[in-house]
C-alpha cells in the first residue's frame, strides 16, 4: 500500500474505535475546520518590529537565542508566515503588534494610523488570513521607567492613551476590511520592582486611562477590546498594576473581552481551571496559549497536559464560539518557522483530541454520580488512536503529514532564510 492508503486505512480503523465509544469523527472534523488559531507575528523576528530600534527590547521582555534567519522586513516576515501556514491544517489568523507597521520614516506610536498597516490588511485579504491586533506598550523611551498608562506624569500617560486610541481605530479598520472582528488586546507592563507605597494610585490611573481609550464606541462587528493581566515581570517583581483581579473587574464592569495568558499566573495556577469561571461573567475570552517552563518564559507550545486541559475545557463547556485562541511564544534558539509549526500544530492536535472525547457520556456519568466509570473512560480515551485522525485531517487539508513538514522547513531555511545576513537581534537573557 502507498503511504496515502496506509493513512486512509489507519483512519478507517480509528473511526470504528471512536464510533464504538459514541464519538462521530466526521462531526469532530467539521468543527475542527471552523477553528482559527491567531498565530503571533512576533515569533518570526524576536519581537523586534519595524520601527528601526535594531532589536532593543525592554519592559521585562527578553528573547534568548541567536538562530540565523530572523525576518528583518515586513516582506520577509510575510514570506515566513505564508510558508508556516502551508504547514498547518485549517485557515488561521495573524496576531499583529503595533510596532510591526510599515512606517517609512520616524512615526511615533501616538501618531500611527491605518495607512501604516494597509499592506498587512491587503496581504491578509489576499491570503484569506484575518488579522488581530495589539498596542505596543514596551520597548520605547517613554516606557523606560516601567510605566505607561499608569504613569504619574500626565503627559506621558496621555501619549500612551493616544497610542491606544490610534490602535483601536486601526483594529476597527482591519475588522471592517476583513468582514470579521479584529480582537485588539491591551497588555500594559506597568509595575514596580520593589514594594510600592501605594498600590491604589497606579490602578486608579490605569483604569482612568483605559476608560479614556475606550470612550469612543466602536462596532463589535469590526473590533473587540481585550485586556490582559499579569502576575509579575522582570523589573516588576513586587507589583504589577494590571493584575488578574484588576482586569477581571475591569472586563466585567466595562463589558470587555478578558485575556488569560497561560504563563501569567503563579506556577501552581492553571488557565484551564479559570475558563468556566470567568465566562460566567465576561462575554468572551481571549487565550494566549504559551508554555512557561519557569513561569512566563514563553516556550514553544508542546502537547502537554495543561494544553490538553485548556482545550478540553473549551470543548466540554461548549465555548468554542466564545473563546478566541491565540499563541504567544518566542524562541530564537530554533528555526522560527519551525517554532510556529510545532506550536500551532500542537494546539490544533489538543483541540482535535478534545473534540474526539465522548463528552456527553462522561458528563452523564458525572451527573449519575458514577465517578469510577468517569475516571476509567477518561483514562481509556488517552490511548485512543487520535494520531490516525490527525494524519487524515492533515492529508485532506493539503499539508504535510507527521514530521514531513520538518523537511520542508529545512528546504526553506536553505533556500530562503540562510540568505539573510544574521546578527544578534534579541536580548540574550
Amino acid at each position: 500500500m502507498t503511504n496515502k492508503s496506509n493513512i486512509q486505512k489507519a483512519y478507517e480503523l480509528a473511526v470504528e474505535q471512536y464510533e464504538s465509544q459514541g464519538v462521530y469523527v466526521q462531526q469532530a472534523l467539521d468543527r475542527m475546520r471552523d477553528v482559527a488559531i491567531s498565530v503571533h507575528c512576533w515569533q518570526g523576528d524576536d519581537v523586534v518590529g519595524f520601527e528601526g530600534n535594531d532589536g532593543a527590547l525592554g519592559n521585562g521582555l527578553a528573547v534568548t537565542g541567536n538562530y540565523p534567519g530572523r525576518a528583518r522586513t515586513s516582506d520577509e516576515l510575510r514570506s515566513d508566515l505564508q510558508f508556516a501556514y502551508s504547514l498547518i491544517p485549517g485557515n488561521h489568523r495573524l496576531n499583529l503588534h503595533a510596532l510591526y507597521g510599515e512606517f517609512h520614516g520616524a512615526v511615533d506610536r501616538d501618531a500611527i494610523g491605518v495607512e501604516h498597516f494597509q499592506s498587512w490588511i491587503d496581504w491578509g485579504r489576499a491570503q484569506n488570513v484575518d488579522l488581530d491586533f495589539n498596542p505596543s506598550y514596551f520597548s520605547h523611551e517613554k516606557a523606560s521607567d516601567g510605566f505607561t498608562l499608569a504613569h504619574p506624569d500626565s503627559g506621558i500617560r496621555q501619549f500612551w492613551i493616544d497610542h491606544g486610541i490610534a490602535c483601536r481605530k486601526i483594529a476597527a479598520a482591519m475588522g471592517q476590511a476583513q468582514g470579521d472582528p479584529c480582537v485588539n488586546n491591551f497588555w500594559v507592563p506597568d509595575g514596580f520592582k520593589d514594594i510600592p507605597a501605594s498600590r491604589k494610585d497606579p490602578r486608579q490611573r490605569l483604569a482612568a486611562s483605559l476608560d479614556e481609550i475606550f470612550t469612543e464606541k466602536l462596532s463589535a462587528e469590526h473590533t473587540l477590546d481585550a485586556v490582559e493581566c499579569k502576575l509579575f515581570g522582570i523589573g516588576s517583581e513586587s507589583y504589577v498594576v494590571g493584575s488578574h483581579e484588576f482586569y477581571m473587574g475591569y472586563a466585567i464592569s466595562r463589558n470587555k473581552v478578558l485575556c488569560l495568558d497561560a504563563g501569567h499566573f503563579h506556577p501552581t495556577e492553571v488557565v484551564s481551571d479559570k475558563i468556566s469561571s470567568v465566562l460566567m461573567y465576561v462575554p468572551e475570552l481571549l487565550l494566549h496559549v504559551s508554555r512557561g517552563v519557569r513561569w512566563d518564559s514563553d516556550h514553544v507550545v508542546t502537547y502537554s497536559d495543561e494544553l490538553q486541559a485548556i482545550m478540553q475545557e473549551i470543548v466540554r463547556g461548549d465555548y468554542l464560539n466564545r473563546v478566541h485562541i491565540g499563541l504567544d511564544f518566542f524562541d530564537a534558539s530554533i528555526n522560527r518557522v519551525a517554532a510556529w509549526a510545532i506550536g500551532t500544530r500542537n494546539a490544533l492536535k489538543a483541540i482535535l483530541a478534545a473534540l474526539l472525547e465522548p463528552t456527553e457520556k462522561l458528563q452523564q456519568l458525572e451527573r449519575d454520580g458514577d465517578y469510577t466509570a468517569r475516571l476509567a473512560l477518561m483514562e481509556e480515551h488517552k490511548t485512543m488512536p487520535m494520531g490516525a485522525i490527525w494524519d487524515h485531517y492533515c492529508q485532506t487539508s493539503g499539508v504535510p503529514v507527521g514530521a514531513q513538514w520538518l523537511e520542508k522547513v529545512r528546504e526553506y531555511e536553505t533556500n530562503v532564510q540562510s540568505g539573510r545576513q544574521s546578527k544578534l537581534s534579541a536580548v540574550d537573557g
